[in-house]
């Protein structure tokens, strides 16, 4: 009976230690993971940042018709309007 008593110690021992490894290593996966998502979400922001001065630029070349440069300004001003109002409520 106490033998039977210490192998199921050390079975219950040696499964809670593959269970810590497992979960150190799950531990680990989650911090790279979270790492990465961190990244993708600042080269994100750069991006629609580069977006929207590459707009910014485009709407300000009057490579020809001021009809349809005034009419990207408005838009933009517009935009800038809807954020506006965003930010307020």
């Amino acid at each position: 009976m106490l033998e039977d008593i210490k192998s199921h110690i050390a079975r219950l021992v040696a499964q809670y230690e593959a269970e810590r490894q497992r979960a150190d290593l799950l531990a680990g996966r989650l911090a790279a993971s979270e790492e990465k998502c961190l990244q993708y979400k600042e080269q994100i922001t750069e991006l629609n940042q580069q977006i929207d001065n590459l707009e910014l630029m485009r709407a300000f070349q009057t490579v020809g018709d001021t009809a349809e440069a005034k009419e990207r300004i408005s838009r933009l001003i517009r935009e800038i309007d809807k954020c506006i109002k965003l930010l307020e409520n």
